[in-house]
Parts: C-alpha cells; structure tokens; sequence
C-alpha cells in the first residue's frame, strides 16, 4: 500500500517520524517533500507542487498533519476528490471546535484523531492492516 504525508514546514520531524514507522511497516512512501528545501522560484513551486500533486494521486491513502500550510489542504481536497482513505492528525481539540474547524475535516471518509504523533502512528497502522 502506497502513502503520502500532507502537513506543514513547521511538522517537519513529525512527517519524518509517521513516515518512518509507516516504511518500516512495508507501506511504500509516494514521495518525501522533507528533501526539498524552501522553494526559492515559481519554477521550483511548479516542479513541487506537481511532484506533490502526483504523489497524493499514486498513493491509496493519505496522511495530513495540522497545523498544515496552504499546500496541505489543497492535497487534502486533492485526496477527497480521489475518493482516497485519509487519516487526520491534530495535536489540539480545535479540530472539533467548529469555529476553528474545516467542513472538510469531518466528512465521513476522514478519520480523525487527536493526541500525540506516536499513538496516532498506530492507529494509521491498525486501520490500514485491516484493510490489508
């Protein structure tokens, strides 16, 4: 099974750590954004954000991150118009808050969690082996 990792800059070890413990679990990883740098050119932003765009095509699920940047929810809105399966990570409860919310995060396909990186790593694993 193929993934990939939507999230922000400022996640960066987060999107390392989840992506580590889904390769060690045989999931195949689409395409790692941590490598690149800051895009310095709207050149460089084309070439990432089709990179990106290709990524979240070829995996069978999606993984975001929040706080995410602008990039982040446009690859979430790529994968619900996919008809992916998404998992959604939040560190706070503003998820569930509908002031601070996305419509978007509480469609019936997302699944979301709140609580910290480790324990949502697992419950990523344990919804997809069933699948498996």
């Amino acid at each position: 099974m193929k993934f990939y990792v939507a999230s922000g800059l400022e996640n960066f070890s987060n999107v390392r750590e989840i992506t580590k413990r889904l390769i060690e679990e045989g999931f195949i990883h689409t395409y790692d954004w941590t490598l690149n740098g800051r895009a310095n050119t709207l050149d460089q932003l084309c070439q990432i954000g089709q990179k990106e765009k290709e990524a979240v095509q070829n995996s069978d699920f999606l993984v975001v991150l929040l706080p995410g940047g602008k990039g982040t929810h446009i690859e979430l809105g790529i994968a619900i118009g996919l008809s992916k399966r998404i998992y959604l990570y939040s560190p706070t409860e503003n998820i569930n808050n509908p002031e601070d919310s996305s419509t978007f995060y509480h469609l019936p396909e997302v699944k979301k969690f709140v609580g910290n990186i480790e324990e949502f790593a697992s419950f990523v694993l344990s919804h997809e082996k069933k699948i498996n």
